[in-house]
């Protein structure tokens, strides 16, 4: 009924703005019904069922694929955890439904060894943030280092064949966990009174934002080994995390570095009466203040890594979008792109869309916007 309401207040609220209503459907109709057609009596959508698998996991052993399962599901559960923590609200109850609702879509097409541990990975979003409620945040954060060396002791040895969509959450949930604290220390040193420090941390920043993505990644994939014993062998993975890493904490810094210039002058006084050192001053007074009004630009940010893991695909490794085109290649599904790809798409906006509403829950729970 709130739907009706709407639409009756906004569309539909006089002779005029409903005659506008109604020819901007018929639009819109008009300019989709190419696609609705093919969508549903052309298109050939059994090719995304038929290799789940690979989209999912690439070419990973498939007697080794549980081992995916549960880095995703760990992942997930810390990010619960995280937003509980800042926000602290509960999982919506579409949050729940959503998790059960895309097991009963998938149980056909996953292997009956490893669905057990698919339900355990779409609950572990839901039950992280549930779980989140009820224990200190400083839990949450030392869960988070735990769990960053845990996937990486997961995954030692076992980089090469990781695939699909499971390499796509990956590489955003490393960089992002590693870009954040480096970003921190960029904006800090940026607006601090070290001379070097600030220099320093101002070629960095304009050197990274100056340079395209893809060039980052070139030069991490290249450039990391040269840093590292020559007895080690560099995972392939490692590289790029460096890379993305480097790229995303160069605009982290920007945006905390404008969020600790809008704090007011007043605060920094007060930190100084109250005997505070600099060091305590930016951790209990200045910072949070900083990261709390940038929010909205620090989660655009994690949509814009989520997004840009595409990019790998340059790099021959087998993310989503390549293990997509991969299988529109395959002789048996020639024709295929158009599915695959619009499969692609709705992966990706689902994860956008899931990251987008957080913010907008954070923000309200912290009063951003209101007064």
């Amino acid at each position: 009924m709130r739907a009706l309401s709407w639409m009756k207040e906004n569309l539909f609220n006089g002779w005029f703005n409903s005659l506008l209503t109604l020819i901007t459907a018929w639009l819109i109709f008009v300019v989709t019904r190419g696609v609705l057609v093919w969508a549903f009596t052309e298109a050939r959508w059994s090719v995304v069922p038929d290799n789940m698998r690979l989209l999912m996991a690439g070419s990973y052993p498939p007697d080794l694929v549980w081992r995916l399962w549960m880095i995703a599901a760990i992942i997930l559960f810390t990010g619960g955890l995280q937003y509980a923590a800042q926000a602290r609200g509960g999982a919506p109850w579409w949050l729940w439904a959503g998790a059960l609702a895309l097991f009963a879509v998938s149980y056909p097409v996953v292997f009956p060894a490893t669905r057990f541990f698919l339900l355990i990975t779409l609950l572990a979003l839901p039950v992280g943030v549930t779980v989140g409620l009820n224990v200190p945040r400083r839990f949450v954060n030392w869960m988070t280092v735990v769990v960053v060396l845990v996937v990486f002791s997961m995954l030692w040895g076992q980089t090469a064949r990781i695939g699909g969509f499971t390499l796509t959450l990956l590489l955003t949930a490393l960089a992002s966990v590693f870009a954040f604290p480096l970003g921190l220390l960029l904006a800090l040193g940026r607006t601090g009174k070290w001379p070097v420090f600030r220099t320093l941390s101002i070629l960095y920043i304009e050197l990274i934002r100056g340079v395209p993505l893809i060039t980052v990644l070139f030069l991490s994939y290249y450039m990391v080994p040269l840093f590292l014993p020559a007895s080690w062998e560099v995972p392939t993975l490692f590289s790029i995390v460096v890379g993305f890493s480097m790229f995303a904490a160069a605009y982290l810094a920007e945006y905390v570095r404008g969020g600790i210039q809008g704090v007011h002058k007043g605060q920094y006084e007060a930190a100084w009466a109250l005997g505070l050192s600099g060091s305590q001053s930016a951790r209990y007074i200045i910072l949070p203040q900083a990261i709390r009004s940038v929010i909205p630009a620090l989660i655009g940010q994690l949509i814009a890594i989520f997004k840009d893991t595409s990019l790998i695909y340059i790099l021959s490794l087998f993310d989503l979008l390549f293990m997509a085109l991969t299988v529109a290649r395959n002789p048996k599904y020639l024709g295929t792109e158009r599915e695959v790809l619009l499969f692609v798409a709705f992966v990706y906006f689902v994860g956008a869309a899931l990251m987008s509403y957080a913010s907008r829950r954070l923000e309200r729970a912290m009063g951003l916007g209101t007064r």
